[in-house]
């Protein structure tokens, strides 16, 4: 049964600490991110089609930080 509140999720790749970017799928298929340390804080809301966009580019590496 659902309450109707979002379900956030983070990347098992996050810290122990849970200092993380955690992402929520929309019933109406877009996709929600916020910052874990300020829950009550800004929330950024994307449509689909932006959504598979910037997956995409993160699986190919555009995102790469190199020092």
């Amino acid at each position: 049964m659902s309450t109707g509140q979002p379900v956030w999720r983070k990347s098992s790749f996050s810290y122990a600490s849970g200092d993380c970017v955690l992402i929520c799928h929309r019933p109406d298929g877009t996709w929600s991110v916020r910052d874990s340390k300020d829950p009550t804080g800004p929330i950024l809301a994307f449509g689909a089609t932006e959504w598979e966009a910037f997956v995409a580019a993160v699986k190919a590496g555009e995102f790469d930080i190199t020092v």
